[in-house]
């Protein structure tokens, strides 16, 4: 009997392993986030971080099981105008420093569809953490990518932020207070 407990056991666990998120580290060359903001109702001014690093733990058989771990340098941020990338790394903005970070670490997941999901989790900018949801599209999942031969996948997202959420509200309302973020990426299983 306490052996037959014990082999029921064993393939127990073998299941749960076989069931386990896998890691797959972020593609920093093929993934960015842009963000645009209407200025003064005049425009929408459009930037973009880069510089990525992090890992998602994907459970593909149960996708609200994964996790993601994201971060980029500050200092990635382009707007395509000097100026006003120097205007925003200033003191009055968010007075970056070599080394600061914005990150984002998932606390749940809601699958909403076959590709779909709501990705909760906590994004840290300027010192401050505030919960966020992003809306995301699995693009596409390969065994194998058509130049590297490697698992991969690739993710879209979208949310809304307030800047002034995350102190960084200067000349809101006038210059939008909401930003839209589009995020695109890509991750390779690890090796």
């Amino acid at each position: 009997m306490k052996s037959m407990l014990f082999a029921a056991a064993l393939g127990l666990s073998a299941t749960a392993a076989l069931a386990a998120p896998e890691t797959y580290e972020l593609d920093p060359s093929h993934s960015q986030v842009v963000f645009s903001y209407n200025h003064l109702g005049f425009s929408t001014t459009t930037g973009m971080f880069s510089g990525f690093e992090g890992t998602i733990e994907f459970d593909a058989e149960d996708p609200a099981n994964s996790s993601v771990n994201v971060s980029m340098p500050i200092m990635s941020m382009f707007t395509g105008w000097e100026e006003r990338d120097a205007h925003l790394m200033s003191d009055e903005i968010f007075g970056a420093k070599e080394g600061d970070m914005v990150t984002f670490t998932s606390t749940g997941i809601e699958v909403t569809g076959e590709n779909t999901a709501l990705i909760t989790g906590d994004l840290t900018m300027n010192g401050i953490t505030k919960p966020v949801v992003l809306d995301t599209v699995l693009n596409q999942k390969a065994d194998a990518h058509p130049m590297n031969n490697r698992p991969w996948l690739g993710f879209s997202a979208t949310t809304t932020l307030l800047r002034s959420d995350f102190g960084v509200g200067l000349f809101a309302p006038y210059v939008s207070d909401e930003v839209q973020v589009q995020i695109s990426i890509e991750a390779g299983k690890s090796e």
